[in-house]
């Protein structure tokens, strides 16, 4: 789906959770207000004027209400579980953090809620909400004084389904049951799995079936407003959650990869312009694992070197080039893990200054596992602040 403007990886128990306490009630009763840190060190509380341009982009699962439901959080207080609460609170969050882009997974209020309280704090969206009966999407969401959108399309995992009779998409069950290290079969359905019953998966022997899996992506070209009109894509997706099922998960990362490329050769041929490439979303997939390793090399084998493909756009992950990716950003007592990435292509004139801070595995705001009364959703929105210069 092209349009043209006119000027919840589900995965097992790792050996890192979160530890919890007997008080499952914290203190504090707002949302925490994460700092931005610099790369060189120390906090940032404001922007430094430079030559180029300065944004920031936050990725950020905001755990759909529609998934929750007090038999699968049962350690989160039942006031944090309540649509009237929750919802002030994410948005609270939004605007503390105060990012020029938001690339937002799980949104299932988007006409109804998002898309007005996000324009009243002056941000203009698009959204793509999920294929089938699923009822959350994602949404890029973007301040209208900094950039302007120029082209969108969506990207519908479902179309991989055309895909068959071409086997090379897919790798054996057997394969894709030890693509993860230490994945046991009983852990996929501990914790944040449960928002996803075995019947939403289908017959696993029917090609078909498994790659229709209702998930999608969207991503925009933008042309900011200054100092200098430099265009920018921003890609957005939330890929299938199942750990047993990582083929269709590689799959998935592939196919956006070669759609992602198509889309800014489009671009550059449409608009005069070399774009510069950010893609961000929750990627179901722990660091190290094989989707992982495929966005950032290429390499879909656990022996580095290996099965190299090439890329159709080369990436690079923002905490990782940075401080190393967090050790979790997603908290539940059965599962803790990364999850969320944020890659940018790299080039001469982009360069990460800072990056949002996260929690770590004991500090009190996320002890006992979440959604709290300081996060609202079992994830954690993680960010990134970039220069752009001059070429």
């Amino acid at each position: 789906m092209l349009r043209v403007f006119h000027l919840h990886y589900r995965v097992p128990v790792s050996s890192i959770t979160c530890r919890i306490y007997l008080s499952k009630m914290s203190t504090a009763s707002s949302p925490i207000r994460p700092k931005f840190i610099s790369v060189e060190g120390g906090d940032i509380y404001s922007r430094s004027k430079l030559d180029g341009i300065r944004f920031r982009l936050i990725s950020y699962n905001i755990l759909a209400q529609v998934y929750v439901k007090s038999s699968l959080f049962p350690h989160s207080p039942s006031p944090c579980l309540k649509w009237k609460t929750r919802s002030q609170e994410i948005l609270t969050v939004l605007k503390n953090l105060d990012a020029d882009f938001f690339c937002l997974q799980e949104v299932d209020e988007y006409d109804g809620f998002y898309k007005t309280n996000m324009d009243s704090y002056g941000y203009s969206s698009i959204y793509i909400q999920r294929s089938g009966q699923k009822r959350d999407g994602c949404g890029i969401f973007y301040k209208n004084n900094c950039a302007e959108l120029l082209i969108e399309e969506a990207v519908e995992y479902n179309d991989l389904v055309n895909s068959i009779p071409d086997e090379s998409i897919l790798y054996s069950d057997k394969q894709s049951d030890t693509l993860l290290s230490g994945t046991k079969v009983a852990d996929v359905k501990k914790g944040s799995s449960l928002k996803n019953t075995p019947a939403d998966r289908g017959d696993p022997n029917d090609p078909r079936v498994r790659l229709k899996r209702d998930c999608v992506g969207i991503m925009a070209a933008f042309i900011f407003k200054d100092p200098f009109h430099h265009v920018v894509i921003v890609a957005n997706t939330h890929l299938y959650w199942d750990p047993e099922w990582a083929d269709v998960k590689l799959a998935q990362a592939k196919y956006l990869l070669s759609r992602l490329a198509q889309f800014k050769t489009l671009v550059s041929d449409r608009f005069d312009c070399a774009p510069s490439v950010f893609v961000a979303g929750d990627f179901n997939s722990i660091p190290g694992d094989m989707v992982y390793q495929y966005l950032v090399s290429g390499n879909t084998s656990k022996p580095i070197g290996e099965c190299l493909e090439e890329l159709p756009i080369p990436l690079s992950s923002v905490y990782a080039f940075t401080r190393g990716e967090p050790p979790f950003t997603n908290c539940t007592p059965d599962f803790t893990n990364t999850l969320d990435y944020i890659f940018f292509s790299p080039s001469v004139n982009i360069k990460p200054v800072s990056f949002l801070e996260l929690p770590e595995l004991d500090s009190p705001d996320v002890v006992g596992g979440l959604p709290n009364n300081n996060h609202p959703s079992d994830h954690l929105p993680i960010g990134a602040e970039f220069a752009i210069t001059w070429e």
